[in-house]
């Protein structure tokens, strides 16, 4: 997932993208969205989003010496509520590109109509030539046994939700959008670097893709 990122952004940027808006963006680590955009256009401008009181603490305190960048306390699932922040209309302008990034997140809100429903919140504010990236787990082809027992370990955690969408669910995420090559695939396969090596095998993981707004 950390690669899926690190290459869409860099792609983003060079498509001319300088206003990014990671939403579940998590604990702070190495080659986060800003990192991995600013090394190619300097000016570009991120607002990280997380629900997670702890996560916020640590983010702005890396990032108080970055004015282009800021973390915003909000959840996802107040799609609406989200996108009319005051601190997130003041950062980023909506009236020029902005690419979403829904990295990771989508498949621990286990309703199918709440999960589209807060996906066609985020993206009606874009303006035409902005993104929507996608990260979504994905079990393959599996048993419904070994699904209830995914289903069981996630119910466990912190965030218990579903562990899967087919690909014909993520790519309803798109409905409306201009799919990047090559769509929708497992996060490996979309444009992978020459050096990268993947250490999975087998069907399950995660699959990712990047649409267009027209």
């Amino acid at each position: 997932n950390r690669q899926f990122l690190i290459r869409t952004v860099t792609h983003l940027a060079r498509q001319g993208i300088r206003q990014f808006l990671d939403i579940g963006a998590g604990l702070p680590t190495q080659r986060n969205v800003h990192q991995v955009a600013q090394e190619l256009a300097p000016e570009s401008r991120v607002v990280y989003v997380d629900n997670d009181p702890i996560v916020l603490v640590h983010a702005r305190a890396l990032l108080a010496e970055n004015e282009r960048v800021i973390a915003v306390g909000a959840d996802m699932r107040d799609a609406e509520a989200l996108m009319t922040l005051p601190e997130v209309r003041a950062h980023l302008d909506f009236s020029q590109p902005v690419a979403v990034l829904l990295l990771g997140v989508l498949h621990f809100v286990p309703d199918d109509e709440e999960a589209l429903k807060i996906v066609t919140a985020l993206r009606a504010p874009l303006a035409p030539g902005g993104y929507l990236v996608v990260s979504h787990g994905s079990l393959g082809e599996l048993s419904e046994d070994q699904e209830e027992e995914g289903r069981k370990v996630f119910s466990r955690t912190s965030v218990p939700g579903t562990t899967s969408r087919s690909r014909e669910q993520i790519l309803a995420f798109f409905d409306g959008l201009d799919l990047v090559e090559p769509g929708v695939v497992p996060l490996q396969e979309w444009r992978p670097d020459a050096d990268y090596v993947s250490v999975r095998e087998g069907k399950a993981g995660a699959l990712g893709g990047v649409g267009r707004v027209r």
